[in-house]
């Protein structure tokens, strides 16, 4: 298994995450505020596991293989090993808190890549961390959240002699920009919806700075200030800190480079004006200054602040363009002798389609589909037009935002389904059709120019007909509608919009989930899960396809939802083409459930290596696979 961890930037709010836990003390202490996002830099290692110890190799920026180094994965070793410090001591400092926490065997990691550069406020050590963290989760499938792994991580950071704050172990959110809040020992995590691109330079300043000298002076001013300069700090660290966070999060929402760039000259100024007279020493900063005051950086940038614990270390701008991102890389690397990294932050991956698999046999329902497919079978809509089964689908699809529709098809069906979708009715039969259905008629070859249909050959289960699927969709997240459910959303937005909306927003794949009292799971895909927000949104912990009763109420109960119930799969789902990987691999390897290649176990993996969240949905399903379903469909779905 393959994992990458990327640095993190500071945006705005540093000396924050301590500041704000000053708040176990002093009530009247600001709560921290900070944005960060990950970097395009960071740490990749390969990954597997040990019977008996931890096992770590790495390979330096110029190359050179270190390790392997073999640490017995016993607690007292682990402890000794993060107690002395060092490159190691972050992975065993890690390993030494699974192994009190959880039961687990030992590890490889092989960090077979650095680009991420050391010791420059782009916290490697937390990646490092993180990294450890995430290897040990994903390997013995420990079912943390992604904030699980962060506090793992820093807990397991700070057993080595490092006090890094808390803040950096949001890398572990990858390059998605995110707002932190900390107050006293609570940490709470805003992922941010980015609608357009900005472009900022990251420069090494290759000076000397002395971190823990910067952290004392300015811890002396809390938790309660006496003296106007120790006032001036937590003004700063406080309301100001707080103001501005809330601005910048509102501008790298909206994309509005200009103005955030405004902002960072704000923020260096009232840095230089209340945090400088702590620590003149180290914060006065003269390289720093003088890049950031640079005359030919100007035309190309929209401003510019140090990062980190500020001093002479690192330096940030934010470019104009991605062109003038490249002039100020140029211009300080050729004029100033400076190295310098780009950063990219940008709205996720558009989903762009959507895949329906319509190629059963429909045996439960025959001999109705011995006379034509259950996917175009007739519901009657609100709008009182009576349409196949599929057109609902696919204008839920089309109307939720997707481009292309992809319809997996039997190979005898392909001319039915091109019937609907892809020829107009006779000339005399048109002119017979009232005004509105004319006007519909035409609607359904306009949406027939946006799908796509793609034959399988052989039905050899759900799995297997979503792969026939994979050169179509390409290198995409790709929404999943199943071709006999119905979907009626309760609310304005519709079924398909919230899991898009979810997606965009946190970019992880998502699965639609609903209510389901105990009795009717065994019917039912069945997760698990840790709430991101209550009764909304979670972090998947486990998929189970058709589960007993017995193992869900040991493995499948959700907090917070009533005795007798859990959360099954609405039928929609987002999903990232790594999904694709393992149902081919499932494929090649003949690795079938009940004589079948099914999704569960595919959307299982896709979890444990990227993530997966789960939506309830504000929205009712209906289900058209079996005769009493068709019927009640038919009775309530106009409703």
């Amino acid at each position: 298994m393959k994992i990458f961890v990327p640095g993190r930037i500071c945006l705005f709010g540093e000396h924050s995450d301590w500041a704000g836990g000053y708040r176990r003390i002093n009530i009247e202490v600001e709560k921290g505020h900070c944005l960060i996002t990950g970097t395009d830099q960071g740490i990749y290692a390969e990954i597997e596991p040990h019977p008996t110890s931890l096992v770590l190799s790495s390979t330096t920026p110029e190359g050179e293989r270190i390790g392997p180094y073999e640490i017995p994965m016993e607690l007292h070793a682990l402890l000794e090993e993060a107690q002395r410090g060092g490159f190691w001591s972050y992975v065993a400092g890690v390993a030494y808190q699974v192994l009190t926490h959880y039961h687990v065997r030992g590890l490889v990691i092989d960090n077979y890549q650095t680009d991420l550069p050391l010791k420059k406020g782009l916290s490697s050590s937390a990646a490092i961390s993180v990294l450890a963290a995430r290897s040990f989760n994903r390997v013995y499938d420990l079912k943390m959240t992604t904030r699980g792994e962060m506090e793992l991580a820093y807990q397991g950071e700070i057993t080595t002699p490092s006090r890094c704050g808390r803040m950096d172990q949001g890398c572990a959110f990858g390059n998605r920009p995110v707002m932190m809040t900390f107050d006293g020992d609570h940490l709470e995590t805003t992922e941010l919806k980015v609608n357009g691109e900005m472009y900022f330079v990251i420069v090494d300043l290759q000076a000397q700075k002395d971190t823990m000298e910067i952290l004392k002076r300015l811890n002396r001013c809390y938790p309660f200030a006496e003296t106007e300069i120790e006032k001036g700090v937590q003004e700063l660290l406080g309301p100001i800190n707080r103001r501005i966070v809330s601005q910048a999060a509102e501008m790298v929402e909206a994309a509005d480079a200009e103005q955030l760039g405004t902002l960072m000259i704000e923020a260096q100024a009232f840095f230089d004006r209340y945090a400088t007279p702590a620590c003149p020493e180290e914060l006065a900063a003269p390289v720093l200054h003088r890049v950031l005051d640079y005359g030919p950086l100007k035309p190309h940038i929209w401003g510019g602040k140090g990062i980190g614990s500020q001093g002479d270390g690192t330096a940030q701008f934010i470019a104009r363009s991605e062109s003038d991102q490249q002039a100020v890389v140029e211009i300080i690397e050729r004029d100033l002798g400076l190295s310098a990294l780009k950063l990219a932050i940008r709205p996720g991956q558009k989903v762009r389609k959507a895949l329906i698999p319509a190629a059963g046999f429909g045996t439960r329902l025959f001999p109705a589909t011995k006379a034509t497919k259950k996917e175009l079978f007739p519901i009657v809509d609100r709008d009182g037009i009576a349409k196949p089964a599929i057109l609902l689908i696919v204008e839920e699809a089309l109307d939720a935002g997707i481009e292309e529709v992809i319809i997996i098809v039997q190979e005898d069906d392909l001319a039915e389904f091109h019937a609907l979708f892809n020829t107009q009715v006779s000339i005399e039969n048109y002119n017979k059709l009232p005004r509105h259905f004319q006007e519909y008629s035409q609607r359904i070859l306009d949406m027939g120019r946006r799908i796509r249909f793609v034959a399988q050959t052989t039905q050899e289960g759900f799995g297997h007909a979503v792969y026939c699927a994979r050169e179509a969709i390409g290198d995409e997240p790709f929404l999943l509608m199943l071709g006999d459910h119905l979907y009626r959303s309760d609310g304005e937005r519709s079924c398909a919009r919230q899991l898009l909306d979810a997606y965009q927003q946190h970019g992880l794949s998502v699965v639609g989930l609903r209510h389901t009292p105990e009795d009717a799971i065994g019917n039912f895909g069945t997760i698990g899960g840790v709430w991101i927000e209550e009764k909304s949104l979670l972090n998947v912990t486990e998929f189970a396809e058709k589960p007993t009763v017995d193992y869900a109420r040991t493995n499948l109960r959700v907090p917070g939802l009533q005795e007798g119930e859990y959360l099954t799969v609405f039928g929609q789902y987002i999903i990232k083409p790594q999904l694709f990987e393992f149902l081919e691999e499932h494929i090649a390897n003949n690795v079938r459930e009940r004589g079948e290649f099914q999704l569960t176990s595919a959307l299982d993996r896709v979890r444990r290596q990227d993530g997966f969240m789960g939506l309830i949905i504000n929205g009712k399903r209906y289900d058209i696979g079996l005769p009493e379903y068709y019927l009640e469909t038919l009775r309530t779905f106009r409703e």
